[in-house]
């Protein structure tokens, strides 16, 4: 594990950047899996600049989305893909064609799932996630008690996360389940980015890397991992036991 703390979420935000870049520069027609929500925003941001000026190029990458509500799709404001579209995918403008992402709305969940193992498969895996951790370490919508086994599923909610994703909406939502890549897929990326900012991770952030590995708290297990990077500022990093990078 690759522990880096940075002072501000744009510190970590370049340091990511450098890492991802670096990796996917080198590899013809990368995977890349991008989490939605608050924590990537800044490196979005930076993948943007760079790319404007000509320091990135994301021409030939692919895109597999890592999850969504159920019930929502990009038409919906609040969802993930609205997220990405706005903060990544829409900037970037990448081709539609490039981009497999759950839609909540689908009448048939468990072909979304399919769609989305087969389009991993056929890209040849994962090559980077970017991943969040929930307060209560959930990875994605793999909530407390989720093998590491399990692949894309629909995932039921746990109350935290229905009451922690209303912030994303103008008006109160229901939010019971989710289609998300299980740890089974993510676990098999090349590299995986954890990236947390704010105090309020910091006692979930402790627990997941220095407490016990469990299926109870979902991001210890990424803990295994031969390529894990997790980055934090200095308040998500507070309740380590070393936190002085």
């Amino acid at each position: 594990m690759n522990l880096i703390i940075s002072d501000t979420a744009e510190e970590m935000a370049q340091r990511v950047a450098d890492g991802v870049s670096a990796y996917m520069t080198f590899r013809t027609n990368p995977l890349f899996c991008p989490a939605s929500g608050d924590t990537p925003a800044a490196l979005y941001r930076e993948m943007q600049a760079r790319a404007k000026a000509n320091r990135l190029d994301v021409s030939n990458w692919h895109f597999i989305g890592l999850d969504e509500w159920v019930g929502m799709n990009g038409a919906d404001e609040g969802s993930c893909r609205y997220y990405l579209d706005r903060d990544l995918f829409h900037p970037l403008m990448i081709r539609k064609e490039r981009i497999c992402f759950f839609d909540g709305r689908a009448d048939d969940p468990a072909r979304e799932c399919a769609r989305g193992e087969s389009f991993i498969k056929e890209h040849g895996g994962i090559d980077v996630a970017i991943l969040g951790i929930g307060t209560n370490g959930h990875i994605a919508m793999n909530e407390p008690g989720t093998s590491p086994e399990v692949r894309c599923h629909v995932s039921v909610l746990h109350p935290s996360t229905q009451a922690t994703g209303q912030k994303y909406f103008p008006s109160y939502q229901t939010l019971t389940c989710g289609i998300t890549l299980g740890l089974g897929d993510i676990l098999e990326a090349r590299h995986l980015y954890l990236l947390a900012i704010g105090e309020h991770k910091a006692a979930i952030v402790q627990k997941a890397l220095e407490g016990p590995i469990s299926e109870v708290l979902p991001a210890s297990l990424l803990r295994g991992h031969p390529s894990l990077h997790v980055h934090l500022d200095r308040a998500a990093a507070g309740k380590l036991s070393n936190n002085k990078e």
